[in-house]
């Protein structure tokens, strides 16, 4: 996989904030903080990251969650599934949430992300304890079998070029901050696993 190299913007300069980071989660009552949800298509990336969200939520937290497809609608757009193109839909996703958790806000991402660079990349991009990577361990048969989208069905049979898990690889975390088989353990037990997690972390 080649690396991305992106043009430098010149002629601008960083405008400080009045109000800081730290300010905003004093208002918001907790920290800021990217959940960086990341699986086979299938694995159950969107249904535990909304879930874990309206959990949060009821608990009075400013959350918010960046899904894939509905990213690919705007901000990414313009991207296909070409190694060049994932990445920098990975890098704009990776800005966005740091944008976001600045604001004092935990910011749920559910995304294949099927590189170990670009969530590295993205890692780096905050200070340590600011990014939890939680990975959907899901085995691809399990994955197929909820194939709700018909999506695995096509990539098989050729209609689908660059397909993570059939045509185009997916590398798991080497070191995951968490690691949830959705393929056995319920939806309720997991969210609740995430939460105390976040709570031993102090992110609330």
């Amino acid at each position: 996989m080649t690396h991305l190299t992106l043009p430098a913007s010149t002629n601008v300069t960083w405008q400080e904030s009045l109000v800081t980071r730290q300010q905003r989660e004093l208002r918001n009552g907790h920290r800021g903080a990217i959940l960086w949800f990341t699986g086979l298509s299938g694995s159950g990336k969107s249904t535990l990251a909304h879930a874990v969200e309206a959990q949060l939520h009821q608990q009075g937290c400013r959350t918010f969650v960046l899904d894939g497809d509905n990213v690919r609608h705007g901000l990414c757009g313009d991207l296909g599934f070409s190694d060049k193109d994932r990445q920098e839909n990975i890098r704009r996703i990776g800005e966005m949430a740091k944008l976001f958790m600045e604001a004092g806000v935990i910011v749920l991402t559910a995304f294949i992300s099927p590189y170990r660079d670009d969530r590295n990349r993205v890692r780096a991009m905050v200070a340590q304890g600011d990014f939890i990577e939680i990975y959907c361990d899901t085995s691809l048969d399990i994955c197929e079998t909820r194939d709700v989208k018909g999506l695995y069905k096509k990539a098989r049979a050729g209609e689908i070029r660059d397909f993570t898990g059939i045509s185009s690889p997916y590398e798991p975390p080497s070191h995951p901050d968490m690691a949830i088989n959705t393929g056995i353990k319920s939806l309720d037990a997991s969210v609740q696993q995430i939460v105390s997690e976040m709570k031993s972390r102090a992110v609330f």
